[in-house]
Parts: structure tokens; sequence; C-alpha cells
């Protein structure tokens, strides 16, 4: 019998199959292109459609989760009639998190007797993906609700995660590097690499000349950080790079020795300001500093 229910939203990363084999409801979200309005199918297949639009041109744009949208898809778990835990996408780098604490109020207003947990996750994309994994795992085990959200919040500063790119385009349109910045990067074929610290806002940790030098660096950052890689699942996830993303992961496992890895697709959310290209490495390990 479980204990409490698991919820997040799209931007997780985690394909809508896994999440209803674990069990983990997702609130899917919108975005935009043009006045045309799409929901987030956490579908690969569709996110192959996505990335083609956005080279062919398209510039799609995200609005936050509302405090209505939070209520309505509460709402539709009520039957469930257990406590709700829901990992939200870090308040470092969106306001959905801020949004989801009015609703809850909201909530207790309208439903008393109805608990719900809002966790910070301080993480995007399949960091906090991970954590609804480890949510739904804890629920099986029988963990209560208050130890689950315990231990989310005191290891959820374990998750590293490393991004780079050799297209720095989208990083300008997004207002991560400056035009110039681009141009010249472009140029010199800079890769950046990318982090989130423990508060959840995303920093270029470092600018580094060529993609092979790029990922040697980000063997280095992953060996010392790394805890125990032989008890853990490597993720890794991209915007529409499968072949680039394998030979990533693949060499990450090799040369690291992660017992598995699980491969996923950037979806709509990150991948609206990402664009194609982005490939990133999730791992437990040394606090985030």
């Amino acid at each position: 019998m479980y204990k409490f229910c698991v919820s997040t939203d799209s931007g997780c990363d985690l394909p809508i199959s896994l999440c209803n084999e674990r069990k983990i409801y997702p609130l899917q979200m919108t975005y935009y292109i043009g006045e045309e309005e799409f929901r987030d199918t956490m579908n690969h297949e569709d996110f192959k459609d996505f990335y083609r639009k956005i080279r062919d041109g398209a510039m799609p744009r995200t609005s936050q989760i509302n405090v209505y949208e939070f209520v309505s898809f509460w709402e539709s778990l009520l039957h469930h009639k257990l406590p709700i835990i829901h990992i939200c996408l870090g308040s470092g780098i969106s306001g959905t998190y801020s949004n989801g604490l009015q609703a809850v109020e909201i909530m207790k207003e309208k439903y008393p007797e109805q608990e719900i947990y809002l966790v910070d996750s301080t993480l995007a994309s399949v960091g906090y993906g991970m954590l609804a994994i480890k949510a739904a795992e804890l629920r099986d085990q029988g963990k209560t609700p208050q130890e689950c959200v315990e231990w989310l919040e005191k290891h959820k500063i374990e998750i590293n995660t490393y991004y780079t790119t050799d297209n720095l385009e989208y990083l300008y349109r997004s207002g991560r590097v400056s035009r110039t910045g681009a141009i010249i990067g472009t140029a010199l074929k800079i890769n950046p690499i990318l982090n989130l610290n423990k508060e959840g806002h995303l920093l270029v940790q470092e600018k580094i000349r060529g993609t092979k030098a790029t990922i040697r660096r980000i063997h280095a950052i992953v060996k010392e950080l790394v805890v125990n890689p032989q008890e853990q699942t490597l993720y890794i996830c991209h915007s529409d790079i499968p072949e680039k993303a394998k030979a990533f992961g693949e060499g990450l496992k090799k040369d690291i020795g992660f017992r598995d890895i699980y491969y996923t697709y950037i979806g709509s959310t990150i991948g609206t300001h990402s664009g194609p290209g982005l490939m990133a490495a999730f791992f437990y390990g040394k606090p985030r500093a």
C-alpha cells in the first residue's frame, strides 16, 4: 500500500513511458511557436520534430506553470487519497517553484486534510528526474512522505551536472553568452562547460577550445567529484544529438566505471532555451558548491 503519490513536471526530461511505469505523475507543460500552443508530450519521437523546427528557424517560447495549473493538476490526483510529493524545477532557474508555493496554500484552504509537499529540486532536466525516480523508490519501499522529503532535501545537493555544446547561438539567444562572445567563441571553436551551483543557478564554469579537449576536461571533473560510480546509473541527456551523446556516455562509463547509463532527450522546457546540440551528464557526487 503506497503512502504517497510522486509528481513532478515534464521539465524533468523523463520519457512518459518511464513515468507511467514508475507511477510518477507529470504535469505536462506547454510551449508556443508563434501563436500556436503545444503540450510537452514527453515522447522522444516528438522531440525530434521539435528540434527540426528550431533548426528550420522556429523560436519556441515557454511559460512558467501558473498557480491555477498547479491546483488543477493536484486536484486530478486527489482520488488517490494520498499525500502528494511534488518535485519542482529548481527555483534558481525558474519562478515555477514560487507559483507552486502559492498553489500549496490554495490547496490547504480548499482541502485542509490533503498533504502536499513541494520540493525545490535546485536542479534542471533529468537532474530532478533523478529525484523523482528516487522518490518512487522510497515510496515503493514503504517510506513515509516525511522520510522521503527528508531524503530528497538532504541529498539533492549531491546530484552534479555538467553540460556542454559546440553551438553558441542558442546560448546567446537565452542570454548565457553575449553576441560578441558567441561570434568569437564560434570562430575559435570554444565550448563552454556549464553546471549548476548549490542554489541551482546555471553557471559557465569553464571555456575550452575544441570538443575533444572539452570532453577530456569533463572526464577529469567527473572523476574528481563522483562518489561510488560502480553503484550508480549515469544519466545522459541531449538535445537531438543521439550519436554524440552515446559516445559521450560510453566514454564516461568506460573511463570512470559507472554501473550503467540511461539516455534521454532534453525536452521542450529546457530545449527551448538550449536549442539543439547540448548534452549533459548527471551523477551523484560530492555536494555542489
